[in-house]
């Protein structure tokens, strides 16, 4: 698989951007240097490219003149240790970069040749080199002292990477991998990777016949019924917290024109992420985001300030162009849906609409056990607006969150260029933090698009415009909860809440009406009508991770009753009414509560 090595590398920095992992960064960076000099002795006409210390590793990009093997990982490992064994320094020296370039170009180096040609004139003229043993590397530094201050590490897998990320640049293998202050926190972080793998979203997508994904439309999933079914169950949950909110849902449309993106500035700054068609005798894009449009459903009449705040939720289709590198199963797709929110208030409004979204994202994610945490972007370098706009902007935003409880954290400088945001995080059960939702209080696009309303002094005044989406994509959210629960979905989000198994062909006709009676109490149930043995149906049953199963057979049909069992349990419980197993489920269903998701439940 190829990787977009300046994606990776932005990644990076993002992920050690807090400097709470300094020193494990630097242990992490070291330790890259430490495989490329044992690359080099291994394959010495090796070409360097870049190795970045990463979250909760690291890696290093080589052109080599071969494909490499696990056994090439064991070598480099083992001469990485001796490395480790020799305490060797970390020695930093300069060089202008005429000499840089010289003396790298007679190594034979061109990857950091172009690195140092491409530096901006105010990096000034000396660049540094870092050397350890006979090995020398061009380098920023971040280094621990000698080599022996390396933890535990591991070598772990390959991977394809076009040289800063571009498809028309040469493909160099990548070799990533991880160190850790003790063998323990490493073994973890072992063990965490294999969890990973057995809860990969695209396999267990495929293995749950929930969603599948085809050359003929990359980076775009193809939902299958059951996973339909869960994003129905995601939608209806969304809407239900939009409608109580006082949302009101709006629909816009795919294709339009770049006149309104370069209004909003989308066309200036985000073109390279559109899909630009032309459009006979206009040029338009496949929309990227909602926001303009929903702008323009404002502007197609007067406001009164008594009006406001007006809040609404698109649930439409959005369209990004992102590079194949980045590209992540459902992690990272071209066609997306988000459960959009754009509010519309005036500027005394903002406080209550940013305690209405902050109590929003709690109330969104509690069905899924998430405990959601924040971080408070701050002021960026480059920036619209005074210092006055930006300590207001700030101290609202630090305000709500300290009302709210929610714990949260600084980014210094991580915001918008036009405003501070609030990003939101959860984490899943491998101890994984994604980022969601982002809360934007917008003064750039109102004053962009010319908004307004009328004030209640007869004047107009502008408009705020305030942004999120709490599940971000529906099919991010799905992939991180499939991860989450291991396919396992708790009973309300279940694809198939029940599986009706009869014992004998004669018991079909009354599991299908067990069936429509679940149905029709607005349950998902399906009838398992093979000619099989009923163990193996309930083994099928289990492994596709439905959570209840329901064996009927003559006492049942005589009795009117079933014999459920929950995926968790090899022991069936005692036969119940039907009526009584349904209204169970119903209330269960309606609570929306995290059931039946472990062992023993």
């Amino acid at each position: 698989m190829a990787i977009d090595a300046d994606e990776m590398a932005r990644d990076a920095g993002a992920a050690l951007k807090s400097g709470t992992e300094d020193r494990l960064a630097a242990m992490r960076h070291s330790a890259a240097h430490m495989m490329a000099a044992a690359v080099v002795e291994v394959f010495p006409d090796a070409k360097l490219g870049i190795g970045p210390a990463i979250k909760d590793g690291f890696y290093y990009d080589f052109d080599l003149p071969r494909p490499l093997t696990p056994g090439d990982l064991e070598q480099i490992e083992t001469k990485m240790r001796e490395q480790q064994a020799a305490d060797l320094r970390f020695e930093r020296s300069e060089a202008s970069r005429s000499e840089a370039v010289a003396r790298l170009e007679r190594a034979s180096q061109p990857f950091k040749v172009e690195i140092i040609n491409d530096l901006p004139e105010s990096e000034g003229d000396t660049v540094s080199f870092y050397r350890h043993g006979s090995f020398e590397d061009l380098c920023r530094g971040g280094h621990l002292e000698t080599t022996a201050g390396l933890g535990a590490f591991k070598l772990l897998n390959t991977a394809g990477a076009y040289w800063r990320g571009d498809e028309t640049r040469p493909m160099l293998q990548r070799i990533y991998g991880t160190a850790w202050d003790t063998q323990e926190e490493l073994d973890h972080h072992l063990w965490r990777l294999e969890e990973a793998k057995k809860r990969d979203h695209r396999k267990l997508g495929r293995d749950l016949d929930l969603f599948t994904f085809h050359p003929e439309s990359p980076a775009a999933p193809f939902l299958h019924p059951r996973g339909m079914a869960l994003w129905r169950s995601l939608e209806a949950w969304s809407r239900e917290v939009r409608r109580e909110a006082g949302f009101d849902e709006v629909r816009t449309p795919s294709l339009v024109r770049k006149e309104l993106w370069e209004t909003s500035g989308h066309w200036g700054n985000y073109q390279d992420n559109m899909f630009v068609l032309d459009d006979y005798d206009h040029v338009s894009g496949l929309k990227p985001m909602n926001c303009p449009e929903e702008i323009l459903i404002y502007k197609t009449r007067s406001h009164s300030y008594r009006e406001l705040p007006m809040r609404f939720a698109d649930y439409s289709t959005l369209f990004r162009k992102e590079r194949t590198g980045v590209l992540a199963g459902m992690f990272r797709v071209r066609q997306l849906t988000q459960d959009d929110s754009h509010v519309f208030c005036r500027d005394d409004q903002v406080d209550d609409e940013l305690r209405l979204a902050l109590s929003l994202v709690r109330k969104q994610y509690a069905p899924f056990g998430f405990e959601p945490r924040a971080k408070l972007a701050t002021r960026p370098e480059k920036r619209l607006g005074s210092d006055e706009f930006w300590e207001r902007a700030e101290g609202r935003l630090r305000e709500k969150l300290d009302e709210d409880g929610m714990a949260y954290t600084l980014d210094p400088g991580g915001g918008a260029f036009y405003a501070p945001k609030i990003d939101i995080f959860i984490e899943d059960a491998l101890g994984r933090e994604w980022q969601m939702a982002t809360i934007q209080a917008d003064y750039q696009l109102p004053q962009r698009f010319d908004l307004e309303y009328r004030s209640a002094d007869g004047g107009f005044e502008r408009p705020v415009v305030i942004h999120y989406a709490i599940y971000g994509s529906f099919e991010r959210f799905i992939g991180i909860i499939t991860e989450h629960y291991t396919g396992a979905f708790p009973f309300w989000l279940a694809p198939v809440q029940v599986m009706i198994v009869p014992i004998a062909d004669r018991h079909i006709e009354y599991g299908e009406s067990v069936r429509t009676a679940l149905a029709d109490a607005g349950l998902r149930a399906e009838v398992d009508d093979r000619s099989e043995r009923m163990q193996l149906k309930l083994r099928d049953a289990q492994e596709q991770k439905i959570p209840i199963m329901v064996v009927v057979g003559d006492r049942d049909a005589e009795a009117g009753a079933v014999s459920p069992r929950l995926r968790s349990r090899s022991k069936g419980e005692p036969s119940v009414p039907l009526d009584e197993f349904i209204a169970d489920l119903v209330a269960r269903d309606a609570s929306r509560e995290l059931w039946p998701v472990a062992d023993g439940e």
